[in-house]
């Protein structure tokens, strides 16, 4: 869903849909007159008349599919998620203490749809762009969502005593799934603001490390932390670099005190797909944002979180316990 979400805002589909419909959104064009309706009805929307003017049905076609396509996958993972819970809810089969945090993970679903909704709606008065604060918001919720359900399916698999690891080596893992989360958020802004477009090199930013246009005076503060292209950009790279050095660094001190075999594999997965999502991050900004490698740095950043979560839950959890079928 991230993925195809990503895809949307590379392609700049996002704006293609210019209402809103939970239910009869899933019905897509079935002739000619629905394709024509949507295609006067997005005509009438900033991104056509400041940028895409002239645009052909056809081309309409192209951009309006990503959008439905995404759309779509949200209602399915609804449905896919609702089913089971109302299944195994009335056949008693669910553990009392699942019982809210799943309802909760379903309400934030929908909350997710309507936070959606409003960050299309704000590139469909005036400007023919997304607010990059709404962009970013709608990527938290969905790695929170998708870290919730996570780490609910892997206490289900993996069920045992506390692992043999420290206090300070757990916090140290939840630690680094903090720092990707916000690698992760920055690269939101990085997408809503095209930041990736300037400054195609690694590790220069024009003549040094910091570029010299990284303060804009006609913004504010946080006005050109989050605004600014150079310094959003800016923002991204050193977070990035942290989370690999902050990796390596927790694997080479963890890894030699840790006694499980389950919990050293999953700081090896983890050092490697920090090391392998930086390779993509660069080959991304170098190659200026081709739109499969984009989407593969994207899939990759959720690689990332998945393998930090599952690293500190190894930690938490004994990883060789029995499975215990529930």
């Amino acid at each position: 869903m991230v993925v195809i979400g990503g895809i949307t805002r590379l392609t700049e589909s996002g704006l293609s849909i210019v209402s809103w419909a939970p239910i009869g959104g899933a019905i897509p064009p079935l002739d000619h007159a629905d394709w024509e309706r949507l295609f006067a009805e997005y005509q009438l929307s900033p991104q056509y008349r400041q940028i895409n003017q002239g645009m052909s049905l056809e081309a309409f076609r192209t951009i309006f599919w990503w959008e439905y396509v995404h759309r779509l996958w949200g209602r399915l993972i609804g449905v896919a998620f609702l089913a089971p819970l109302l299944w195994f809810g009335a056949t008693g089969r669910l553990a009392r203490r699942l019982r809210l945090p799943l309802v909760v993970i379903f309400g934030l679903g929908g909350l997710q749809g309507a936070l959606g909704w409003w960050m299309v709606a704000s590139g469909l008065r005036d400007v023919p762009w997304v607010s990059p604060y709404r962009l970013t918001a709608h990527l938290a919720l969905a790695l929170l969502i998708y870290a919730a359900t996570l780490w609910i399916a892997l206490g289900l698999l993996r069920q045992g005593a506390p692992a043999a690891s420290s206090p300070a080596t757990r916090r140290a893992a939840f630690a680094i799934v903090a720092l990707v989360f916000a690698t992760i958020l920055a690269g939101g802004f990085v997408a809503g603001t095209d930041a990736g477009l300037i400054y195609n090199s690694f590790p220069w930013m024009g003549d040094g490390l910091i570029p010299s246009d990284y303060r804009n005076p006609a913004l504010g503060l946080l006005q050109n932390a989050f605004e600014n292209q150079p310094a959003v950009q800016l923002h991204h790279r050193v977070l990035a670099v942290t989370t690999v050095i902050a990796v390596a660094w927790f694997w080479g001190a963890a890894r030699p005190r840790i006694v499980s075999i389950g919990a050293r594999r999953a700081l090896d997965l983890l050092l490697a797909m920090a090391l392998l999502q930086a390779s993509l991050g660069i080959s991304t900004l170098l190659l200026r944002v081709p739109i499969p490698l984009a989407a593969l740095h994207q899939a990759g950043a959720v690689a990332l979180l998945t393998a930090a979560l599952f690293a500190a839950h190894a930690l938490s959890r004994s990883p060789d316990a029995k499975v215990r079928r529930t």
